[in-house]
């Protein structure tokens, strides 16, 4: 019975390091690719292909078809990453490739692949999984851990109100957000890095 309850206190602490290390980390943490990003990995590779394929029949400088044969071989890594498209952008010639829809392509995927999930949504999903296995192994330390964990989260969220608060006070009161500033620079360097964090 010992052997079961301290088995269950380690899964649990195992358990809170793990949703810490990853929403210590949610800067690296990013969306699944989306299609328009899926066709812009695989438009960069035709592209690399394209330019590689006009560097050599134009008898261009041998740095410059090193350069071209490089590029598209770095980008069938891009594609690998990726994965494949679902719909294929036209691009057979450099024509097709430099059209305005692929183009515009680029631009979107550009600003998704800059999307980032929402660190508040990400610990609080992160804590009710904690809670719910945690409720699962049961027991004394299974109970402890949820209590903790449910303190954990409305602490959470009364931090998330308290920022979403004082930045909308800022904004709305330009004048005051020195002063308010000044009042704020008692705090301790990790106190201003979770700040920091979850602002952005």
């Amino acid at each position: 019975m010992k052997k079961a309850k301290k088995s269950t206190g380690y899964f649990c602490t195992y358990t809170l390091i793990a949703c810490a290390l990853t929403c210590a980390g949610c800067d690296s943490l990013r969306f699944a690719p989306t299609e328009a990003q899926k066709q812009n990995a695989w438009l960069h590779n035709r592209t690399a292909i394209v330019a590689s394929e006009t560097a050599k029949s134009e008898n261009t400088s041998e740095k410059l078809q090193d350069l071209t044969k490089l590029s598209e071989l770095q980008s069938r890594a891009f594609v690998s990453y990726y994965g494949l498209p679902e719909a294929f952008p036209q691009a057979e010639t450099a024509e097709d490739i430099l059209a305005q829809s692929n183009q515009q392509l680029a631009r979107t995927a550009l600003t998704e692949s800059a999307e980032r999930p929402d660190v508040w949504q990400l610990a609080d999903s992160a804590i009710e999984l904690a809670i719910g296995v945690c409720a699962l192994l049961g027991g004394v330390y299974g109970t402890r851990a949820v209590k903790f964990l449910k303190e954990a989260q409305t602490k959470s969220k009364a931090l998330k109100e308290i920022i979403e608060g004082n930045e909308l006070f800022k904004k709305q009161n330009e004048s005051s957000a020195s002063a308010f500033k000044q009042a704020q620079q008692n705090q301790s360097p990790a106190t201003r890095q979770i700040v920091a964090e979850m602002k952005s």
